[in-house]
């Protein structure tokens, strides 16, 4: 029968040892890379009142992603997170790079709550997402993990008559209601906007500029104006 060399510390096979040993190298990889992806997602921001669809989602189920009471009492959330649990998990990192100012041409219809991100399309999925009653007149938030500071936000509202739980957003059931100026660095952003002449459900969309280089992003916010 052939023998095994043990080590000196306990008698352990060597090969038994090297194994475990390239298991846990395996492991501090798998970790390493794990963290570096999450500070990555975790630098930057959105708009998170009235919140975005993700954020929204993550908010409310992030600590609780596993309840089953989420494909109950928030169908889209739970959609979203089946389709991919990182359009919740990584509801800080919906941005594109250098699209030059090009948003509509370079952003179809239909996938302006995703900002064209494949990864993200649940969020352009019309539905009952839950919404955040605001008046008329109201103030939006951003929060930026990373003080990048704006160029500028855009600010559009759907028209009159669109129905969210029906129709995905086009550039053509939206208005420009507001387009900021600059804003230095800072963790937290907000600005008044005003959606006269409009009443109940409604999608709030928003542009972010970033000012440290050609970063853009884009959200849906779901909200009922009374």
């Amino acid at each position: 029968m052939r023998s095994h060399t043990s080590d000196q510390s306990g008698g352990r096979p060597r090969s038994t040892v090297r194994r475990s040993l390239q298991a846990l190298a395996l492991l501090f990889a798998m970790l390493a890379s794990t963290l570096t992806w999450t500070g990555a997602a975790q630098a930057h921001g959105t708009i998170i009142n009235p919140a975005s669809r993700a954020y929204q989602c993550w908010k409310t189920w992030g600590s609780q992603h596993t309840n089953p009471a989420m494909q109950q009492q928030d169908p889209m959330c739970w959609r979203a997170f089946q389709a991919n649990p990182d359009t919740m998990w990584n509801w800080m990192s919906a941005l594109r790079d250098g699209l030059a100012g090009q948003y509509q041409a370079r952003t179809p219809d239909g996938q302006l709550c995703s900002n064209a991100l494949s990864r993200n399309d649940t969020l352009n999925q019309p539905g009952a997402w839950k919404s955040t009653t605001v008046s008329r007149n109201f103030t939006v938030q951003l929060y930026d993990q990373a003080s990048h500071g704006a160029d500028y936000f855009r600010v559009y509202v759907t028209k009159q008559g669109f129905n969210p739980t029906t129709q995905r957003v086009g550039w053509g059931n939206l208005d420009l209601i507001t387009t900021t100026g600059r804003y230095a660095p800072a963790q937290n952003i907000s600005f008044n906007v005003s959606t006269s002449g409009r009443t109940g459900n409604h999608v709030l969309f928003v542009i972010w500029k970033a000012s440290h280089m050609d970063q853009t992003y884009m959200w849906c916010s779901d909200i009922n104006i009374v």
